[in-house]
């Protein structure tokens, strides 16, 4: 059991080429369906790591990297493909830079990080996926799907800041 978390983040991370080969071939509802996959694997391992406490530093590393990977592919194979405006794309692919930056920037300088994900984030991943799914399987031209990406953009961008915001005043001790 206590492996079955990593594998199960490893396969999502083999499932982005995949995913971005039928984006690439025009094959949208099987992207789709890849996609819908690649998440619903995030959802099982993080229960199996929690409901079975076997949560490994590689799975804390890995599990968000995954997320990031799958997420920020799509955003730009879909803004690519002209599925997504521009200023959609952009908040997410800035936000995860910023964020994948700092922590670099921070254990490089051997600083202990202490992000922990936030139901705002936990947010932004969810309307970030149901945003993917929506633009390939419903509309991604429409007044619902534009709303939908208001709102993706407006809680990415509230995210990313608050992330920043929060690390910033655990490293400097100003809480």
């Amino acid at each position: 059991m206590k492996h079955i978390p990593n594998i199960l983040t490893a396969i999502r991370i083999l499932l982005v080429p995949v995913f971005l080969y039928f984006i690439l071939t025009d094959e949208y509802t099987t992207a789709a369906a890849i996609f819908i996959a690649a998440g619903i694997t995030d959802g099982i391992d993080g229960f199996i790591a929690r409901r079975y406490n076997v949560r490994t530093e590689l799975g804390a590393l890995l599990d968000p990297a995954a997320d990031k990977f799958l997420l920020v592919s799509a955003y730009i194979a879909l803004a690519a493909k002209g599925f997504f405006p521009l200023w959609l794309m952009v908040p997410v692919i800035i936000k995860d830079a910023v964020l994948f930056a700092g922590v670099a920037f921070l254990r490089g300088a051997g600083r202990e990080i202490k992000i922990r994900p936030s139901i705002f984030g936990k947010t932004t991943t969810v309307l970030q996926i149901a945003t993917v799914a929506y633009a390939m399987l419903i509309d991604s031209s429409g007044t619902l799907f534009f709303a939908l990406a208001i709102l993706t953009a407006a809680i990415t961008i509230y995210t990313g800041i608050d992330y920043v915001r929060k690390e910033y005043r655990i490293q400097t001790g100003k809480m």
